[in-house]
Protein backbone atom coordinates (compact mmCIF):
# COMPACT_ATOMS: atom_id res chain seq x y z
CA UNK A 1 0.00 0.00 0.00
CA UNK A 2 2.87 2.13 1.27
CA UNK A 3 4.79 1.19 -2.20
CA UNK A 4 1.62 2.59 -4.31
CA UNK A 5 1.12 5.83 -2.64
CA UNK A 6 4.69 6.68 -3.45
CA UNK A 7 4.21 5.52 -6.94
CA UNK A 8 1.05 7.33 -7.51
CA UNK A 9 3.32 10.73 -5.96
CA UNK A 10 6.33 10.28 -8.31
CA UNK A 11 3.84 9.54 -11.60
CA UNK A 12 1.80 12.87 -10.72
CA UNK A 13 5.34 14.46 -9.74
CA UNK A 14 6.44 13.45 -13.45
CA UNK A 15 3.61 15.27 -14.84
CA UNK A 16 3.32 18.31 -12.70
CA UNK A 17 7.20 18.61 -14.04
CA UNK A 18 6.39 17.87 -17.82
CA UNK A 19 3.77 20.66 -17.65
CA UNK A 20 5.80 23.49 -16.33
CA UNK A 21 8.44 22.57 -18.71
CA UNK A 22 6.16 22.33 -22.08
CA UNK A 23 3.23 24.88 -21.30
CA UNK A 24 0.38 24.14 -23.22
CA UNK A 25 -0.40 27.08 -26.59
CA UNK A 26 -2.57 29.60 -25.14
CA UNK A 27 -5.56 30.31 -27.03
CA UNK A 28 -6.72 33.55 -28.99
CA UNK A 29 -9.57 34.37 -26.13
CA UNK A 30 -6.50 33.86 -23.82
CA UNK A 31 -3.73 36.09 -25.74
CA UNK A 32 -6.43 38.62 -25.58
CA UNK A 33 -6.90 38.53 -22.26
CA UNK A 34 -3.47 38.83 -21.28
CA UNK A 35 -3.05 41.98 -23.50
CA UNK A 36 -6.17 43.65 -22.05
CA UNK A 37 -4.24 43.10 -18.62
CA UNK A 38 -1.18 44.14 -20.42
CA UNK A 39 -2.98 47.31 -21.58
CA UNK A 40 -4.66 48.10 -18.18
CA UNK A 41 -1.76 48.10 -16.11
CA UNK A 42 0.25 50.44 -18.74
CA UNK A 43 -2.46 52.83 -18.77
CA UNK A 44 -2.75 53.04 -15.03
CA UNK A 45 1.41 53.53 -15.16
CA UNK A 46 0.82 56.12 -17.60
CA UNK A 47 -2.24 57.91 -15.72
CA UNK A 48 -0.24 58.07 -12.56
CA UNK A 49 2.69 59.76 -14.46
CA UNK A 50 -0.10 62.48 -16.06
CA UNK A 51 -1.53 63.33 -13.37
CA UNK A 52 1.80 63.71 -10.51
CA UNK A 53 2.90 66.12 -13.76
CA UNK A 54 -0.65 67.87 -13.67
CA UNK A 55 -0.57 68.48 -10.17
CA UNK A 56 2.97 70.53 -10.48
CA UNK A 57 2.31 71.80 -13.40
CA UNK A 58 3.15 75.09 -12.51
CA UNK A 59 6.19 74.20 -11.42
CA UNK A 60 7.05 72.00 -14.82
CA UNK A 61 5.66 74.67 -17.13
CA UNK A 62 8.01 77.12 -15.74
CA UNK A 63 10.96 75.45 -15.50
CA UNK A 64 10.89 72.50 -18.06
CA UNK A 65 8.04 73.97 -20.97
CA UNK A 66 9.46 77.39 -21.10
CA UNK A 67 12.79 76.79 -20.27
CA UNK A 68 14.01 76.28 -23.89
CA UNK A 69 12.39 79.78 -25.05
CA UNK A 70 14.51 81.39 -22.52
CA UNK A 71 17.34 83.35 -22.51
CA UNK A 72 19.12 81.90 -19.48
CA UNK A 73 18.64 78.28 -20.51
CA UNK A 74 21.56 76.40 -19.96
CA UNK A 75 22.13 75.09 -23.79
CA UNK A 76 22.76 78.91 -24.77
CA UNK A 77 25.42 79.30 -22.49
CA UNK A 78 27.35 75.73 -22.51
CA UNK A 79 27.18 76.37 -26.80
CA UNK A 80 28.88 79.98 -26.46
CA UNK A 81 31.44 78.61 -24.13
CA UNK A 82 32.11 75.98 -26.55
CA UNK A 83 32.59 77.96 -29.22
CA UNK A 84 34.94 80.40 -27.63
CA UNK A 85 36.56 77.26 -26.80
CA UNK A 86 37.00 75.48 -30.34
CA UNK A 87 38.25 78.99 -31.12
CA UNK A 88 35.42 79.73 -33.51
CA UNK A 89 34.03 83.38 -31.94
CA UNK A 90 30.56 83.62 -31.77
CA UNK A 91 29.83 81.21 -34.73
CA UNK A 92 27.70 78.87 -32.02
CA UNK A 93 26.10 81.77 -30.17
CA UNK A 94 22.46 82.35 -30.29
CA UNK A 95 21.03 85.71 -29.70
CA UNK A 96 18.52 85.62 -26.22
CA UNK A 97 15.28 84.04 -27.26
CA UNK A 98 12.21 87.21 -26.77
CA UNK A 99 9.10 85.41 -27.19
CA UNK A 100 5.68 86.71 -25.89
CA UNK A 101 2.63 83.72 -26.24
CA UNK A 102 -0.83 84.63 -27.00
CA UNK A 103 -4.09 82.53 -26.02
CA UNK A 104 -6.61 82.53 -28.72
CA UNK A 105 -9.00 80.04 -27.33
CA UNK A 106 -11.08 79.88 -24.07
CA UNK A 107 -9.45 76.50 -23.01
CA UNK A 108 -6.26 77.46 -24.21
CA UNK A 109 -4.24 77.04 -20.86
CA UNK A 110 -6.27 74.12 -19.96
CA UNK A 111 -5.56 72.22 -23.26
CA UNK A 112 -2.32 73.08 -22.92
CA UNK A 113 -1.66 71.94 -19.51
CA UNK A 114 -3.47 68.46 -20.35
CA UNK A 115 -1.32 67.93 -23.42
CA UNK A 116 1.90 68.39 -20.99
CA UNK A 117 1.08 66.40 -19.03
CA UNK A 118 -0.10 63.50 -21.17
CA UNK A 119 2.93 63.70 -23.23
CA UNK A 120 5.06 64.11 -20.24
CA UNK A 121 3.72 60.82 -19.26
CA UNK A 122 4.63 58.65 -21.10
CA UNK A 123 8.13 60.26 -21.17
CA UNK A 124 8.43 59.43 -17.78
CA UNK A 125 6.59 55.95 -18.13
CA UNK A 126 8.49 54.79 -21.12
CA UNK A 127 10.61 52.17 -19.64
CA UNK A 128 7.26 50.42 -17.99
CA UNK A 129 5.18 50.72 -20.55
CA UNK A 130 8.26 49.05 -23.33
CA UNK A 131 8.34 46.42 -20.37
CA UNK A 132 4.79 45.81 -20.10
CA UNK A 133 5.07 45.28 -24.40
CA UNK A 134 8.00 42.91 -23.83
CA UNK A 135 6.19 40.78 -20.97
CA UNK A 136 3.42 40.29 -24.09
CA UNK A 137 5.58 39.69 -26.48
CA UNK A 138 8.20 37.21 -24.27
CA UNK A 139 6.04 34.22 -24.05
CA UNK A 140 6.47 33.66 -28.19
CA UNK A 141 10.13 34.02 -28.31
CA UNK A 142 12.53 31.08 -28.78
CA UNK A 143 15.23 30.57 -26.05
CA UNK A 144 17.61 32.18 -28.58
CA UNK A 145 15.56 35.40 -29.48
CA UNK A 146 15.28 35.70 -25.74
CA UNK A 147 19.24 35.40 -25.44
CA UNK A 148 19.87 38.43 -28.11
CA UNK A 149 16.90 40.51 -26.67
CA UNK A 150 18.92 40.25 -23.08
CA UNK A 151 18.92 43.90 -21.77
CA UNK A 152 16.40 45.50 -24.31
CA UNK A 153 14.48 47.25 -22.13
CA UNK A 154 17.23 49.09 -20.91
CA UNK A 155 18.80 50.20 -24.35
CA UNK A 156 15.45 50.84 -26.10
CA UNK A 157 15.24 53.06 -22.69
CA UNK A 158 18.36 54.16 -22.58
CA UNK A 159 18.19 55.16 -26.56
CA UNK A 160 14.24 57.05 -25.93
CA UNK A 161 15.85 59.35 -23.33
CA UNK A 162 19.35 60.05 -25.12
CA UNK A 163 16.91 60.84 -27.92
CA UNK A 164 14.14 63.01 -25.91
CA UNK A 165 17.67 65.09 -23.81
CA UNK A 166 18.62 65.74 -27.33
CA UNK A 167 15.67 66.87 -28.68
CA UNK A 168 15.03 68.69 -25.25
CA UNK A 169 18.50 70.65 -25.04
CA UNK A 170 19.76 71.26 -28.72
CA UNK A 171 16.89 71.20 -31.63
CA UNK A 172 14.30 73.34 -29.15
CA UNK A 173 16.76 76.06 -28.40
CA UNK A 174 17.47 76.15 -31.92
CA UNK A 175 14.40 75.60 -33.71
CA UNK A 176 12.57 78.63 -31.50
CA UNK A 177 15.78 80.65 -32.39
CA UNK A 178 15.37 80.55 -35.43
CA UNK A 179 12.16 80.58 -35.71
CA UNK A 180 12.07 83.81 -33.14
CA UNK A 181 14.46 85.50 -35.25
CA UNK A 182 13.28 84.62 -39.09
CA UNK A 183 11.21 87.85 -40.21
CA UNK A 184 8.53 87.88 -43.65
CA UNK A 185 8.87 91.40 -45.63
CA UNK A 186 11.51 94.30 -44.70
CA UNK A 187 8.01 96.53 -43.25
CA UNK A 188 8.44 94.94 -39.75
CA UNK A 189 4.44 94.66 -39.76
CA UNK A 190 4.65 91.03 -38.61
CA UNK A 191 5.33 90.37 -35.12
CA UNK A 192 6.00 87.06 -33.93
CA UNK A 193 3.36 86.03 -31.10
CA UNK A 194 2.75 82.11 -31.26
CA UNK A 195 -0.27 81.09 -29.39
CA UNK A 196 0.75 78.49 -26.16
CA UNK A 197 -0.74 75.47 -27.81
CA UNK A 198 1.77 75.54 -31.01
CA UNK A 199 4.58 76.28 -28.81
CA UNK A 200 3.83 73.02 -26.25
CA UNK A 201 3.36 70.76 -29.64
CA UNK A 202 6.15 71.64 -30.98
CA UNK A 203 8.13 70.97 -28.24
CA UNK A 204 6.57 67.53 -27.36
CA UNK A 205 6.45 66.70 -31.24
CA UNK A 206 11.01 67.43 -31.06
CA UNK A 207 11.08 65.58 -27.92
CA UNK A 208 9.09 62.56 -28.96
CA UNK A 209 10.46 62.37 -32.27
CA UNK A 210 14.00 62.75 -31.27
CA UNK A 211 13.48 59.84 -28.90
CA UNK A 212 11.89 57.89 -31.23
CA UNK A 213 14.73 58.61 -34.28
CA UNK A 214 17.35 57.70 -31.79
CA UNK A 215 16.10 53.89 -31.50
CA UNK A 216 17.20 53.55 -35.15
CA UNK A 217 20.27 51.58 -33.59
CA UNK A 218 17.31 48.94 -32.13
CA UNK A 219 15.34 48.93 -35.34
CA UNK A 220 18.77 48.42 -37.26
CA UNK A 221 19.06 45.22 -35.28
CA UNK A 222 15.89 43.80 -35.76
CA UNK A 223 15.68 44.27 -39.11
CA UNK A 224 18.96 42.98 -39.75
CA UNK A 225 18.15 40.13 -37.41
CA UNK A 226 15.46 38.73 -39.32
CA UNK A 227 16.99 39.53 -42.95
CA UNK A 228 15.57 42.91 -43.83
CA UNK A 229 18.94 44.58 -44.49
CA UNK A 230 22.81 44.36 -44.84
CA UNK A 231 25.59 46.14 -43.47
CA UNK A 232 26.33 46.02 -46.37
CA UNK A 233 23.16 48.06 -47.63
CA UNK A 234 23.55 50.38 -44.84
CA UNK A 235 27.07 50.95 -46.40
CA UNK A 236 25.82 51.40 -49.98
CA UNK A 237 23.11 53.90 -49.58
CA UNK A 238 25.01 55.58 -46.81
CA UNK A 239 26.15 58.86 -48.92
CA UNK A 240 22.61 59.33 -50.03
CA UNK A 241 21.97 59.15 -45.92
CA UNK A 242 24.60 61.42 -45.25
CA UNK A 243 23.05 63.98 -47.30
CA UNK A 244 19.65 63.67 -45.67
CA UNK A 245 20.79 64.16 -42.50
CA UNK A 246 23.10 67.53 -43.44
CA UNK A 247 20.01 68.79 -45.30
CA UNK A 248 17.97 68.02 -41.81
CA UNK A 249 20.71 70.09 -40.03
CA UNK A 250 20.79 72.64 -42.31
CA UNK A 251 17.02 73.45 -42.00
CA UNK A 252 17.58 73.24 -38.24
CA UNK A 253 20.12 75.27 -37.14
CA UNK A 254 19.20 79.11 -37.23
CA UNK A 255 22.61 80.51 -39.02
CA UNK A 256 23.99 79.20 -42.19
CA UNK A 257 27.56 78.22 -41.26
CA UNK A 258 28.75 74.96 -41.48
CA UNK A 259 29.95 74.88 -38.15
CA UNK A 260 26.34 74.97 -36.73
CA UNK A 261 25.01 72.63 -38.61
CA UNK A 262 27.93 70.12 -37.80
CA UNK A 263 26.80 70.28 -34.38
CA UNK A 264 23.53 69.33 -35.21
CA UNK A 265 24.50 66.61 -37.72
CA UNK A 266 27.17 64.94 -35.55
CA UNK A 267 24.03 62.90 -33.44
CA UNK A 268 22.29 61.89 -36.57
CA UNK A 269 25.85 60.64 -38.57
CA UNK A 270 26.60 58.61 -35.41
CA UNK A 271 23.31 57.26 -34.82
CA UNK A 272 23.92 55.61 -38.61
CA UNK A 273 27.60 54.55 -38.14
CA UNK A 274 26.28 52.72 -35.12
CA UNK A 275 23.60 50.93 -36.62
CA UNK A 276 26.24 50.27 -39.51
CA UNK A 277 28.61 48.08 -36.88
CA UNK A 278 25.61 46.80 -34.95
CA UNK A 279 23.96 45.39 -38.30
CA UNK A 280 27.91 43.82 -39.23
CA UNK A 281 28.21 41.85 -35.67
CA UNK A 282 24.82 40.49 -36.83
CA UNK A 283 25.72 39.41 -40.21
CA UNK A 284 28.79 37.75 -39.05
CA UNK A 285 26.70 36.19 -36.13
CA UNK A 286 24.90 34.96 -38.82
CA UNK A 287 27.77 33.52 -41.15
CA UNK A 288 29.10 31.78 -38.11
CA UNK A 289 26.01 29.95 -37.70
CA UNK A 290 25.36 28.96 -41.07
CA UNK A 291 28.92 27.46 -40.86
CA UNK A 292 28.41 25.53 -37.89
CA UNK A 293 25.07 24.01 -39.11
CA UNK A 294 26.64 23.32 -42.80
Amino acid sequence: MAQEESDRKKFFKRIRNRHDEEPEEMSFVGHLEALRWHIMRSVIAWLVAAISIFVFIDWVYDNIILAPASENFVTYGALCRFSHWLHIGDSLCMPPVKIKFLVTEVNGTFTSALSIAMIGGIIVAFPYLFWELWRFVKPALSVKEKKYARGSIFWVSLCFFTGAAFGYFLLAPFTFNFLASFTLGKSGAIQYQPSINDYVDTLNNLILGCGIAFELPILAYVLGKIGIISSSFLKRYRKFAFVVILIVAAIITPSPDWTSQTIVAIPLLLLYEISVMIVKRVDKKKEKEEREWS
